[in-house]
């Protein structure tokens, strides 16, 4: 790079940019700080550096909340959806493009639409559908309206990234004599994967931080998700703050973790999936 290329239009870039991070990453600063300060000390200082690290305060969470139980239901509802709507997504977005039939045109046209449409509007038929096919209080339920709710999405972005796959492999599989089911599994879905691994990212963002759908369709205690779990220290008369923000921090660990070694993909998938159209 030139050296005049640093200079005070430069600079100003620079500054604004680390701005925007400090601002952006100052809600994690609150929260893990705070996480370690006792009730009191958290009233009092807010802003502050804790005194002392102390766990007592995730020792307790760990215990109140049973937080072994809400991680592992809350495991479980994000992998099996990803899994359901990896499949469906996949599989359907393939059929669309591939049979570009006026059907199916329309078809592609109405999952586009439905991701304009916002939770709020359907959440009440929701319920009263998940009542009649009696999937309320199940994991297996819940699982089946992410997949739902979530499939759309899936279905646009694999619909863009199928688009720059050579459609000459897959004549040349069929001259092999491979199948309609294992040109897609064998040759196409393998040359899918920075896109699943993008779809699975930013689904599993949405449905780890959900907490409206849980609240919804998981009554039961013992299927509560960690939103749920640290929703439970807020009552009418009593605010937890001090284990809540210990199991926010607990909550946000592992899907963070998820996120920093898989974000290349997202870039890499999305790009990939502009290239050609």
């Amino acid at each position: 790079m030139k050296a005049e290329s640093y200079g005070p239009k430069w600079f100003t870039t620079e500054l604004i940019i680390l701005l925007a991070a400090l601002l952006f990453l100052s809600p994690f600063y609150f929260v893990l700080a705070n996480s370690f300060k006792s009730f009191a000390e958290l009233l009092t200082d807010t802003s502050g550096l804790p005194k002392s690290l102390n766990w007592h305060n995730y020792e307790r969470a760990w215990e109140v909340l049973k937080f072994p139980r809400a991680l592992r239901n809350s495991l479980l509802i994000t992998v099996f959806s990803d899994l359901c709507m990896i499949v469906v997504s996949s599989m359907a977005a393939y059929r669309l493009l591939r049979r570009p039939t006026k059907a199916n045109q329309i078809l592609f046209s109405l999952f586009i639409a439905a991701m304009v449409v916002p939770f709020q509007a359907v959440m009440i038929p929701l319920v009263k559908v998940g009542n009649w096919l009696h999937f309320l209080n199940s994991l297996p339920g819940i699982v089946l309206c992410y997949t739902g709710l979530g499939v759309s999405f899936a279905i646009f972005l694999y619909h863009g990234f199928m688009k720059s796959i050579p459609l000459e492999i897959e004549e040349a599989a069929v001259m092999d004599g491979c199948t309609p089911y294992g040109i897609f599994w064998r040759i196409v879905f393998p040359l899918l994967k920075p896109m699943t691994i993008t779809v699975v990212v930013l689904q599993s963002l949405w449905m780890w931080n959900d907490f409206l759908l849980p609240l919804l369709i998981l009554q039961k205690p013992e299927l509560q998700t960690i939103q749920l779990a640290t929703n439970s220290l807020f009552g009418q008369f009593m605010k937890q703050w001090d284990l809540a923000l210990a199991a926010l921090v607990m909550g946000i660990v592992p899907i963070l973790v998820f996120f920093l070694i898989l974000q290349r993909h997202i870039i890499q998938g999305i790009t990939a999936g502009a290239v050609k159209g």
